[in-house]
Order: structure tokens, then sequence, then C-alpha cells
């Protein structure tokens, strides 16, 4: 029997167009705060240098412990990036359910912003034999970066037309990218010139790690004062809180939870936005697995010192600030749908001619960032865009939520792919990069057979002209 879609809540009134256009520019600078995480810790420094403690503290065999639990030093950061995700699995679909609940998207956004860049800050003790510190932090970090990104992304329905999420996502984006160069940029300089600075290398990273916490604490200010919330609390099928948007902070995480079961079983009436999320989640698991482990791939395969690699990946952000405008124009004038498939061809390529790099040559990996440089942005920019289309109004951030699982770090199925392979060849990152080759010819092949603008029909939203 069909299962009839749920009744769509009232569409929120339009904006005034000056406060509309204030709150995007306060939205996009989420971006600007959150992704100095992505560009400079998990990008640059945390996984050579977590890498590096592990393999200083190894015991005889050359293997650590974990909880009781050996391996191989390399495997360290893979294992810790998928238990985040493993927990994202759990957390993030609750986050964006209580968020809807509760209608007080701003302030749980704050909150969790807040957890994460304390953690990334804590990142300045991490010293010695001190690897698990160093994991568990990035963990937790993690782990609320992707929650608070979840409530996020779920404002973009609210601050953009159907015609205009595009443009709008692929700015936010764009402005992500601009502020992480910014930020590298004088990490490149404290880390070059350390000594100038009477620092120790080591202590150099730790430094440039807690300032991206601190750079991200200090621009979520700018959201948290501009940003409103629309929704006063949701509906739900025989529950909502007493006063919509005040709900106490127990009925609140159960309500939440409620709604989330209530989110998972309404799937089955809206197909093609689950077919979407699968797609999404294999592709991008490879895109974030190729970022997060760019840095420790030219270590660990190239030989690359960490002066070519911060070079390599500031070279990327600047790029891919103009990339993912230029993807967001070729995707009204082609197609969002097909402008992605393009841009995941691009990925293949990249993927499968990485293990023949020559070993110490930068100029080859520049040319390949430069590839990376120009997709990356825009693929995820069109990706957010598309998704929000295929969300029922009053859901966006329950199914934001389930997007985020595999939106930006967290790549579990990715990370744990490489880190098995690399615990199977003994680390070698020639050899362990091509396992996630598979992740982008799956999700090319599910998106190419989704039938995107029926998604939206059935959503009950309106479809663009270029989708």
């Amino acid at each position: 029997m069909a299962t009839t879609p749920p009744a769509q809540p009232p569409e929120p009134a339009p904006s005034d167009p000056a406060r509309l256009r204030s709150e995007r520019r306060a939205w996009y600078f989420y971006d600007w705060a959150n992704s100095v995480f992505f560009t400079s810790v998990i990008s640059v420094f945390l996984g050579p240098y977590l890498t590096a403690l592990a393999q200083d503290a190894a015991g005889a065999g050359g293997r650590i412990g974990v909880l009781g639990w050996m391996i191989d030093p390399t495997a360290l950061y893979p294992y810790a990036t998928s238990l985040s995700v493993l927990l994202q699995l759990v957390a993030l679909p609750a986050v964006g359910a209580v968020a809807d609940y509760t209608g007080r998207k701003r302030e749980l956004m704050g909150l969790l912003a807040y957890i994460g860049a304390f953690a990334t800050m804590g990142l300045y003790f991490v010293d010695g034999t001190e690897y698990l510190l160093g994991a568990g932090l990035f963990v937790l970090a993690n782990l609320t970066l992707g929650a608070s990104v979840v409530v996020y992304n779920s404002f973009l329905p609210d601050l953009a037309a159907p015609e205009e999420r595009d443009d709008v996502s692929s700015r936010g984006w764009a402005m992500g990218y601009l502020g992480g160069a910014l930020l590298l940029t004088l990490h490149l300089v404290l880390y070059l010139f350390h000594e100038s600075f009477g620092l120790e290398q080591g202590h150099a990273v730790r430094i440039a790690m807690a300032s991206a916490g601190v750079w991200w604490a200090v621009f979520t200010l700018i959201p948290l004062t501009r940003l409103r919330n629309r929704y006063r609390g949701t509906v739900l099928t025989g529950t909502r809180p007493a006063e919509p948007g005040r709900a106490s902070g127990t009925r609140a995480v159960l309500g939440g939870f409620g709604q989330l079961w209530s989110t998972v079983r309404s799937l089955r009436a809206y197909p093609r936005t689950l077919v979407f999320l699968v797609a999404y989640i294999l592709f991008n698991d490879g895109i974030q697995t190729v970022i997060a482990f760019s840095a420790t791939f030219a270590d660990q395969a190239l030989g690359l010192g960490q002066e070519v690699q911060i070079g390599a990946i500031l070279m990327v952000q600047f790029v891919a600030f103009g990339g993912a405008l230029l993807i967001g124009a070729i995707g009204r004038r082609l197609g969002t749908k097909r402008t992605i498939l393009g841009s995941l061809v691009v990925w293949i390529a990249v993927v499968s001619v990485a293990p023949l790099l020559s070993e110490g040559s930068a100029v080859q990996f520049f040319v390949l960032a430069f590839f990376i440089a120009i997709v990356l942005g825009g693929t995820q920019a069109l990706s957010r865009s598309m998704f929000s289309h295929l969300i029922p109004r009053g859901k966006e951030a329950e199914y934001f939520g389930l997007y985020e699982i595999s939106d930006k770090g967290a790549a579990f199925l990715g990370s744990l792919a490489l880190g098995v392979a690399l615990d199977a060849t003994g680390g070698d990152y020639r050899l362990a990069i091509l396992s996630l080759i598979v992740f982008f010819v799956l999700g090319f092949a599910v998106l190419a057979a989704l039938s995107v603008s029926r998604g939206i029909r059935e959503a009950g939203n309106e479809v663009p002209e270029h989708i």
C-alpha cells in the first residue's frame, strides 16, 4: 500500500529583504568560522602530528596499545575519525530532531560550536606520549562540529528561495575556503619560522591547532547575533512542547528522539530523498577521506615535508574559493545533478592517479591538488543545495542530521576502509588510497539513476528550472 506523505507545515512568511541579506551574510560566517578546523587541524597538522606521537610511543613490534587493542601507529588517526563518525550516526540525526522539535536552532548551534571550539583549543596540551588525549579531543571536536553544522545547514531553506539556493550555498562554501586560507597563511608563517619565534616545531603545531579553536569560537559570534529562529517548535503526532520553542531540556531530548523515529519512518514516503542520501554518503565519504588524509599521504607515501603539505593545502583553499563559485555558475547553466556527476568523474581520476605520483615530487602533488580544488567546494555546495529541495518543509534540521553523517570530516566508511587497508598493507598509503575509488563510482551510479525532479515534487517543493 502506498505511503501518504505527512502534511506540510505552513511556509514561513517572507523576511524583510534587508534583514534577509544581513542574515545570509551572518550565515556565511559560520562556514568562515568552522572551516579552519578542517583546513588547519584535519587537513594539515593533526594527522601527521598524532601519527608521529604514536610512532614515537610504539613498543615492541612497532605497535601501540589503544584500550587493550594493539594497532599500527599509522592507523590511529583513521580509526579515531571512524569512531567520531560512528558516534555521529546516532547523535547527528537526534540533534536535528531536537532542533526542529524545540525551534531553538540558533542556541543549539552555538552550544555545539563552543564545545567543539574548546576541545580544539585543548589540542595545545597534546604532547609527548599523549596520543590518546589527542585522539579523544579530536573525536569530541569532530562530533560536535558535525552536530553544529546540521543545525547550520537547516537555515538554508529559510534564507534562500529554491532558485537561489545553489548560489547561496556556494557562497557559504567559498567563504569557508577563504577564511581557512587566511588562517592557514598565518599558520604557515608560524610553522616555517618557528625557530625565529623561539618555538620548537611541535610547539608551533600545537599553537596552530589551538588557534583554530580560538578562531572558530570568535567568528561564531557573528551568526549567533544575527540569525533568528523561524519555527517555534514542530508539532509531532501526539506530542509537542507545552510552550512552543521553550520545552524543558529533558522533554526536548525525549521529544527529539521521538521526532527522529518519526523522521526515519517518514523516509518511506520520500524514497528518492533516501536514495540521494545513499549516493551522498558514498561519494562524500570518499571526498572527506581524501581531504582528511591528504597531508598524511604526502608525508607517508611521497616523503614530502610539512612545508610542501601546507603550501599545497593553502593553494587549494584559494583556488577552491573560486572553484566553488565557478562550479555553482556551471550548475546554474547545465543543471545541478549533471554538474555534480561531472565533478565525480574528476574525483575518480584524482584518486586513480595519486598512487602514481613520484616520491619527493612537490610539483606533481601541487598539480593534483589544483584539480581537487576546482571541484572540491562545488561538489559539496551543490549537494547541500540539491538536498535542501528534497526535504519536506518543517523537517530541515532532522533531514540535515541524516545528511551531515557524511559531511566534511565525517567520513566513517572511507576512513574505516583506509584504516583497514593500512593495517593490512603495513602502512602502504599508495595501495590503501585506491580503496577510495569504489566510493566515488558507487555514488556516481546511484545519483545518475535518481530522478531528482520527481523527488522534489514528492517532498512537496517547487522544482527549480535548472536541477
